[in-house]
Formats: C-alpha cells, sequence, structure tokens
C-alpha cells in the first residue's frame, strides 16, 4: 500500500502517536471508572495499531527506519497522551498544606471557595506548633491555590495528591 519509505514512516510515526495517546488517556479513564470511554477509546487504540503494524511488517522498506519511527512515535504518543490528560481530564485531588500562620491562608482559600480543614500539627522537632490545611479539590485548581498560598506565605509545604473519588464537601 505504501510505496515511498519516507511516507511509510510518517504514517508509522503519527499512528503510533494516536494509538498511545488514546491507551494514555484510556488508562487514566480506566482508574477514573469512566469505564464507557475507556472501552471506545482501546478498541480505536488497537485498531490503529492493528492497522499500522500491519502494513510496517508487510514492507521491503528497511526495518530500522520503521523501527525507529515507531518508536519515536510511541514516545511522542506517551508526551501527548499525558498533555491531553493534564489539559482535558478533570480530576479530584487532595492538597496538604503546613504552615506556621493559617487564619490569613485559611479565610483567603474560603474566600475563593475552597473546601478546606484545618489541624494543629507539630512540625519535625515535635515541638513547634505548625497547621495543617487539607483542601479537597480538582486538578484545574491548583494553580489557583498554590499562588493564594504561596502569596501569602512563600516557605508553606504543599503536597498534592490524586483521589478517586471524592464524597461530600462543599
Amino acid at each position: 500500500m505504501f510505496d515511498n519509505v519516507v511516507f511509510l514512516c510518517l504514517i508509522v510515526f503519527v499512528a503510533r502517536i494516536i494509538d498511545t495517546s488514546l491507551s494514555t488517556v484510556k488508562t487514566v479513564l480506566i482508574v477514573r471508572n469512566s469505564s464507557l470511554l475507556a472501552t471506545l477509546m482501546a478498541f480505536c487504540e488497537v485498531l490503529v495499531w492493528f492497522l499500522i503494524v500491519r502494513e510496517a511488517l508487510a514492507t521491503e522498506a528497511n526495518p530500522i527506519l520503521i523501527a525507529l519511527s515507531y518508536a519515536s512515535g510511541y514516545a511522542c504518543g506517551v508526551l501527548v497522551g499525558m498533555y491531553i490528560t493534564d489539559r482535558f481530564i478533570e480530576s479530584n485531588v487532595s492538597v496538604n498544606i503546613v504552615v506556621k500562620q493559617s487564619r490569613k491562608i485559611v479565610n483567603a482559600l474560603i474566600d475563593h471557595n475552597f473546601a478546606i480543614s484545618v489541624s494543629k500539627i507539630k512540625g519535625k522537632d515535635l515541638i513547634s506548633n505548625k497547621y495543617m490545611i487539607f483542601v479537597a479539590t480538582t486538578n484545574r485548581r491548583v494553580k489557583d491555590l498554590k499562588k493564594i498560598v504561596t502569596d501569602i506565605d512563600s516557605h508553606a509545604f504543599i503536597v498534592v495528591s490524586d483521589n478517586k473519588y471524592r464524597i461530600g464537601g462543599y
């Protein structure tokens, strides 16, 4: 079907970007319990993969060029899939913030409609009193949250974790 080796290499490269991106997004959807959409992604991923592998194996072209195109497309596909996932798929995250003084940060976060809880904790020296602010939010709001906190306390310790579920809160 493809006589020109450069054209075939380009097709293999682009197809690998597509199927690997679909695979990356599919994996995130599986973890987030979007089974119908993940199933559709899996079907498309394997269809693209099968069609391009069939063509790549059937060609008389230089196998090293095909292999390099295949591997390069896969690597780029991982990056594209990560970008799509981060940019377009909303996820629940929890954010733990450790600070010395909490009142200003708590008020600022409440003013920006973040759901929070505050606990008094001890620091690494087991003597000094600090505060842990727990925030349940989405990945899309983390950048704003970080800016609010660091504008008030540039030494705040912030940890962000993905959550599978969030139940309750406001």
